[in-house]
């Protein structure tokens, strides 16, 4: 007598780029779906400037997730470049995940990220954000709108904040994946170093310390990186376009700086498992955001499909 196998799941891999306007919840997507924070987040717009990898390891699947900014107008050559970021990321993957605000009316920028997905063709999976704050009659209509606009793969609707149905959307974007073996080792988070992440939560406190054009106006380079015991040495130069943003952002007798510095050294603090000193100084770069080579240092530019090797 023989007794048949159990039928195996098969498991799946690959890239997904999450792409959408500015300020509709990918970042924070990205961190609820791997459990990590790998990609700061504020109430501003613009607020991802590079692509960033991360990894979601599951039992049925292995999901290649690109965080990527929003897709907008752009106003300037930082802008021209982290939207081409955002579109180039769609050669790259397998499937497309594009994020919609279901607070926001559907307008002229979405209407511009769908003709992008259609011109990629690419798999999209469609993820309606931030259904906690609608009425839930709402999204039956919502959905049917939606539907009309491209051939989805599926449509879920998710509150990446709170989580809702994110563990649902997860298992459809696993299901959509191509069969195939890891493509990164089970323990991989992100391919960014250390130091982005520090530059990244020093940009974190100047988005929510200040407000107008400062935050868009700012850059956060590192110049030292010096590990040692008991202390890692840290130093950074955030740059502002005018005299006037200095001020501005030093405070009066230097409150405004030492606040954004408090708060960041907590955040690295925790993230390196250390103590830290940090030290900031705010440098005046007329015109950076058209300089190619301030942003080709900021790593602003087009980037390639990783390599898992």
């Amino acid at each position: 007598m023989t007794t048949e196998a159990a039928p195996t799941t098969a498991f799946h891999s690959g890239f997904v780029s999450v792409v959408g306007r500015p300020n509709v919840g990918k970042s924070t997507l990205v961190n609820r779906l791997v459990g990590e924070k790998v990609a700061i987040v504020s109430d501003k717009p613009q607020t991802t400037r590079n692509r960033i990898l991360a990894v979601l390891n599951r039992p049925d699947g292995q999901i290649v997730l690109f965080d990527t900014p929003g897709i907008h107008k752009p106003m300037h050559r930082m802008n021209e470049r982290m939207v081409e970021t955002a579109v180039g990321s769609l050669g790259q993957v397998d499937l497309a995940l594009w994020l919609v605000d279901v607070t926001e009316e559907y307008g002229p920028g979405d209407r511009y990220v769908k003709d992008v997905l259609g011109r990629a063709g690419k798999p999209v999976l469609l993820g309606l954000n931030k259904i906690d704050l609608v009425p839930k009659p709402r999204l039956l209509p919502l959905i049917d709108q939606y539907r009309q606009l491209l051939d989805f793969a599926e449509i879920v609707p998710i509150s990446a904040l709170k989580g809702d149905n994110v563990e649902r959307l997860a298992e459809r974007l696993v299901a959509h994946l191509p069969e195939g073996e890891r493509l990164y080792p089970e323990d991989f988070l992100t391919d960014q170093p250390e130091r982005f992440f520090v530059a990244e939560m020093i940009r974190e406190q100047i988005l929510r310390h200040t407000r107008e054009e400062i935050p868009y106006s700012t850059a956060v380079l590192i110049d030292r990186f010096k590990e040692g015991t008991p202390v890692v040495r840290i130093e950074a130069s955030i740059l502002v376009e005018r005299q006037s943003q200095k001020g501005i952002l030093i405070g009066r007798g230097g409150g405004m700086l030492k606040s954004i510095g408090t708060a960041a050294r907590r955040e690295i603090e925790a993230f390196l498992g250390t103590k830290i000193y940090l030290g900031l100084f705010v440098k005046v770069r007329e015109g950076w955001r058209e300089d190619p080579g301030m942003l080709d240092e900021m790593g602003l530019g087009k980037a390639g499909r990783p390599s898992s090797d």
